[in-house]
């Protein structure tokens, strides 16, 4: 995956579907030196939201008061289990609901505002789209929308399809798609307008490991374009991977907010690693620990994710087809 700037907006491109190694660690890089800037792009007020019923009774309180501040360049996860108001806040911002009280405010104007919109790109839970279109006449509709020439529509359809790998599936109407591929598509419509901030709701819903591991490195992608964007996800792996900062909701209530690595860090461990140390020099290591008082130590040998491991045996097999399952790891 790529980026071409051809003299107009930065275009996307790839050069294969499958991810090669170390394409993570590159993405992250160009990511953090992209880093993101101290203009707000994003600011909530109090803002909450509350449902009624007929009589103007309280139904649900889905937000409850909220105060957020996200800045351009970077990645923001709403964490939370389903119904902790995460759906609702991109609504908010969006101006698709309206607020009970406080105020958000995107590109420094009242989300209730529908023009900043153009400047948005947003993936709902659910993509809401006409199934008895093609991928090319879905993009070309949304482009349409946008007032885009013909000739942009075409050119930004073709990319971003092979970005999200439907190439070969272009020509073959929605209903026949599997979720997986909805999803993508999804995708390449948020995307049609290149949008400044993108919200993506659920943005791995329906995808398989491969499929979860690209939208994450597209995800990376467009925060090293320059792009802002808000995710939401009760998938605790994906927001870990990706996010710069998190707000994690229960219950329509903030309970926590700060920098992934700061919020993960367990600050009354340390951790030591090192290659090839023979059974005498473990025994030091513990002996150095219980003489500056370290307990409950632990030497062992370091994991990896589940992810990585299922990563690594596809591009294996891809690698050497036919290839059989290698013995277990000791």
């Amino acid at each position: 995956m790529r980026v071409s700037d051809r003299g107009g907006a930065p275009e996307l491109e790839t050069e294969g579907l499958l991810v090669n190694p170390g394409t993570e660690k590159n993405l992250v890089a160009a990511a953090n030196a992209a880093g993101s800037s101290s203009e707000i792009v994003v600011e909530t007020r109090n803002l909450s939201k509350v449902y009624r019923d007929f009589w103007g009774r309280s139904k649900k309180v889905a937000l409850k008061p909220l105060d957020l501040q996200i800045r351009r360049g970077e990645i923001f996860g709403l964490l939370g289990p389903n119904g902790s108001g995460k759906t609702t806040t991109l609504k908010l911002l969006l101006g698709l609901i309206f607020p009970s009280t406080g105020e958000a405010v995107v590109f420094g104007r009242d989300a209730t505002e529908v023009s900043k919109n153009e400047r948005i790109g947003y993936l709902p839970e659910e993509s809401y789209l006409y199934k008895f279109l093609d991928a090319e006449e879905t993009l070309d509709f949304y482009g349409r929308l946008f007032d885009m020439p013909p000739e942009e529509r075409r050119r930004r359809a073709t990319a971003l399809i092979e970005m999200v790998g439907l190439t070969r599936d272009r020509k073959r109407q929605l209903k026949e798609y599997s979720k997986g591929m909805t999803r993508r598509i999804g995708v390449a419509q948020a995307l049609i307008n290149d949008p400044e901030l993108i919200l993506l709701d659920e943005p791995t819903s329906g995808l398989d490991p491969i499929g979860t591991r690209e939208m994450k490195d597209l995800i990376l992608d467009l925060k090293a374009r320059g792009k802002t964007v808000i995710m939401s996800s009760h998938l605790l792996a994906d927001v870990e991977d990706v996010c710069d900062r998190i707000a994690v909701l229960h219950q329509g209530e903030l309970k926590e907010l700060g920098r992934v690595e700061d919020l993960l860090r367990v600050t009354d461990t340390t951790q030591v690693r090192a290659r090839g140390l023979p059974p005498a020099a473990l025994e030091e290591l513990r002996e150095v620990c219980r003489k500056f008082g370290g307990t409950e130590i632990e030497v062992g040998n370091p994991t990896i994710t589940l992810e990585d491991l299922f990563l690594e045996v596809v591009r294996d097999a891809d690698a050497r087809p036919g290839r059989r399952a290698s013995q277990p790891r000791s």
